[in-house]
C-alpha cells in the first residue's frame, strides 16, 4: 500500500537440524519404551490384544467400538454418545496435536461436552509429542486426569476386522493377561448424559427446544448461528409445554427403545404439528413415535467418512456417524419416507415425512471436526421454524 513496512525477527538461538531432533526423539522414545507397562483390550470371545500402558492405570469394561476417522480424538471422546464405551480409533496416529485448553467451559468449540464419557482408549501408535498452536496439553495428560485408561501399541486394523466379522462386543481393559471379558450390566446411559435441568442459550426471536439425550456442544451453536435461541430441556421432558417454534431430538447412547418419555414427547410434537428435527438418536425416537422399529446393527457406524445417498437425487453426501442402531425401512407407517441411504449397508440415514413437518438424519450434519457437507440441513430446520 506504499508504505514502508519494518519486519523483525527474534532469533532464540540456532534452530535444531533434523538429525538433532531426530536424535533427541529417539533417545526419549527409547527411555519410555524401556518403562511401559504392559496393557490389555481382551474380548468376550477370548481374543487378546497386547499392548503398552498410557493415561490413567486403571482397569475398565466397556462396549468395543471403532471409529474410521482420521481426526477429530478430542471431539469423539468427549461425545456423549461414546458413553463407558471403549473406543479404538484405527488411524495409526493419535495425539499428535495435543488437546486444547477450555475443556470445561459449556459449549466449547474444541469439545463436544464437558467430560469425557469414553470409559477407555485403543489406539495403534500414541504420539507423546503434539505439535498444534491450540494444544496445551497432551492427550495421555487429560486422560489421567479423567481417570480413562489407554492401550498403545494394539494393531487395531485386526481388531476392527474381528468386530466387522463377529459384531460388537464387550471387552475390558487391564493389566492382567489372564482376566475375561464378561456380560455388561444394564445402564440407562441418556440419563445420565441429559443436563437435569431445562438451559436456556442466545435471544434469537424464535426459540426452539432441544430435547438432550446427550447433545453434542455443535448442535447448539449450529442453532444459535442461525439466529435461534435455545431451550436446552431433559431427555424425560415434555418439550410440548415450551412456547417454542420447533423442537430438535438430539444425539446420544444406548437403544433408543429404552427411553419411552421421549419418544412420547415426540408423538405429541408430531401429533401438533410443531417442526421437528431429529438428529441420530433423535431419528430413531422421531421412527419410533410414528410406529416404526430400529434394530441394533453389527457393528455400528463410527467416522466422518460415511457416504449418504439423498434419495431421488443421485447426490452423494460424505458424513460424520456415531450410532450403534439404526430404524427398520420394512417398519415405516405410511407417510414416512426415507431421505438418505447409507451407501456401504443400505441402511437408513434420514426420515422425512409426506405432509407433516418432521426431518430426521442418522448422521451429523453438525460434524466437528467435519465433513460439514450437509449443514444446509439445519438451515432447512430454522426455515421450518421461521
Amino acid at each position: 500500500i506504499g508504505r514502508p513496512v519494518l519486519i523483525c525477527a527474534l532469533i532464540r538461538g540456532p534452530p535444531l537440524d533434523n538429525n538433532a531432533r531426530n536424535q533427541m526423539q529417539t533417545q526419549a522414545a527409547s527411555a519410555r519404551a524401556s518403562t511401559r507397562k504392559p496393557k490389555y483390550l481382551l474380548l468376550e470371545d477370548g481374543t487378546a490384544f497386547s499392548g503398552f500402558a498410557f493415561g490413567a492405570e486403571a482397569s475398565v469394561s466397556g462396549e468395543v467400538v471403532f471409529n474410521t476417522g482420521m481426526v477429530g480424538y478430542p471431539e469423539s471422546f468427549t461425545d456423549p454418545s461414546y458413553r463407558a464405551q471403549i473406543l479404538a480409533l484405527t488411524y495409526p496416529l493419535i495425539g499428535n496435536y495435543g488437546v486444547p485448553a477450555d475443556f470445561d467451559r459449556e459449549l466449547s468449540h474444541a469439545y463436544e461436552s464437558t467430560q469425557v464419557h469414553i470409559a477407555g482408549l485403543v489406539v495403534s501408535e500414541y504420539s507423546e509429542y503434539h505439535h498444534h498452536w491450540t494444544a496445551r496439553r497432551g492427550l495421555s495428560d487429560l486422560l489421567m486426569d479423567e481417570g480413562i485408561p489407554g492401550v498403545e501399541g494394539v494393531d487395531t486394523r485386526a481388531l476392527a476386522r474381528r468386530l466387522r466379522e463377529r459384531g460388537t462386543m464387550a471387552g475390558i481393559i487391564t493389566d492382567d493377561r489372564s482376566a475375561a471379558a464378561g456380560a455388561l450390566p444394564a445402564r440407562h446411559f441418556v440419563s445420565e448424559v441429559s443436563v437435569k435441568e431445562p438451559t436456556s442459550y442466545g435471544e434469537g426471536k424464535r426459540r426452539v427446544a432441544v430435547v438432550d439425550c446427550g447433545c453434542k456442544n455443535t448442535i447448539i451453536r449450529s442453532l444459535l448461528k442461525r439466529g435461534l435461541g435455545v431451550v436446552r430441556v431433559p431427555w424425560d421432558y415434555d418439550a410440548t409445554r415450551l412456547d417454542v417454534g420447533g423442537v430438535l431430538f438430539s444425539n446420544g447412547p444406548g437403544d433408543p427403545t429404552d427411553c419411552a418419555a421421549t419418544i412420547e414427547t415426540a408423538r405429541k410434537v408430531v401429533e401438533a404439528g410443531i417442526p421437528a428435527f431429529g438428529i441420530c438418536l433423535g431419528n430413531q425416537m422421531l421412527a419410533l413415535a410414528m410406529g416404526a422399529k430400529t434394530f441394533k446393527l453389527k457393528f455400528g457406524h463410527r467416522g466422518q467418512n460415511q457416504p449418504c445417498l439423498l434419495s431421488g437425487s443421485g447426490r452423494c453426501f460424505i458424513t460424520s456417524q456415531n450410532h450403534g442402531y439404526a430404524v427398520d425401512l420394512s417398519t415405516l407407517p405410511a407417510g414416512l419416507e426415507p431421505w438418505f441411504t447409507n451407501l456401504n449397508d443400505g441402511t437408513n440415514e434420514g426420515l422425512r415425512h409426506a405432509s407433516k413437518p418432521v426431518m430426521s438424519v442418522q448422521f451429523h450434519p453438525e460434524a466437528m471436526p467435519g465433513p460439514v457437507d450437509t449443514g444446509f440441513l439445519f438451515d432447512e430446520f430454522a426455515a421450518m421454524v421461521k
